[in-house]
């Protein structure tokens, strides 16, 4: 019986997977300045290549980028509906995610070492990484002490597209179980657009009050959305 053609062989007769020779050409592009000149799909699809042996996984890194918009759209997606694409494995959503928390946890040191209002910039740069292509809105609650450094930084409540609830009280109580003298809260926009809704202002607003009455302190409300992001305190609203 004949032997059949590797289906990964390239036309002409050699035998050698034509992705081989990508793989290594792309690994040496990433090497030689870090993956600074490499677009988004590029990148992902040197994650791939981990998850995903012997196919050429560049059409699958592009989908992605175009259903999700961006890299960190990727790695911020829904296991779900990563899921809906061919190949992609429950080991390659691990993988996704497994990069997207180290450089979460990477990001956040840069917020933890030193007093959060003195490194505002490195703030808003991780909370954009962690909530600005989430699909549903989150609340998150930054727990600081006297030196206003981070203590916790909890997600208080998750809700749907437009609206998520929250309680004064309950932040208020677990500020006090925490030891926390001032709280920053930030939450996300998934419509794209940072503008605080009256909703949101009033919310802040009751924040405000309930933690002034134990001696609690709300610094600001930030709002994340993936073309920015909006300060209660900076716009007068707090």
């Amino acid at each position: 019986m004949a032997k059949r053609p590797r289906q990964d062989a390239p036309a002409g007769g050699d035998d050698s997977p034509h992705y081989l020779g990508h793989r290594q050409r792309l690994r040496r592009r990433f090497l030689a300045d870090e993956g600074a000149s490499l677009p988004d799909y590029e990148l992902l699809e040197l994650l791939l290549f981990h998850a995903i042996p012997r196919i050429d996984v560049k059409p699958l890194a592009k989908a992605l980028i175009d259903r999700f918009g961006s890299l960190a759209g990727v790695l911020a997606a829904d296991p779900d509906r990563l899921a809906e694409f061919d190949r992609v494995s429950e080991t390659t959503v691990g993988l996704l995610k497994a990069v997207r928390t180290a450089g979460l946890r990477m990001a956040r040191e840069d917020v933890s070492e030193r007093p959060v209002l003195s490194t505002w910039k490195a703030l808003i740069a991780y909370c954009r990484a962690a909530m600005a292509h989430e699909d549903t809105e989150h609340v998150r609650i930054l727990y600081l002490n006297r030196k206003n450094m981070l203590i916790a930084d909890e997600v208080q409540q998750k809700g749907t597209v437009d609206h998520t609830p929250v309680y004064p009280r309950e932040v208020v109580k677990r500020a006090l179980e925490l030891g926390a003298t001032a709280l920053i809260m930030v939450h996300n926009h998934p419509s794209g657009d940072p503008t605080p809704s009256r909703a949101d202002i009033d919310m802040t607003a009751e924040v405000a009050e309930a933690g002034e009455k134990l001696g609690i302190v709300l610094h600001d409300h930030i709002i994340i959305a993936r073309s920015g992001h909006a300060s209660l305190k900076s716009m007068g609203l707090l």
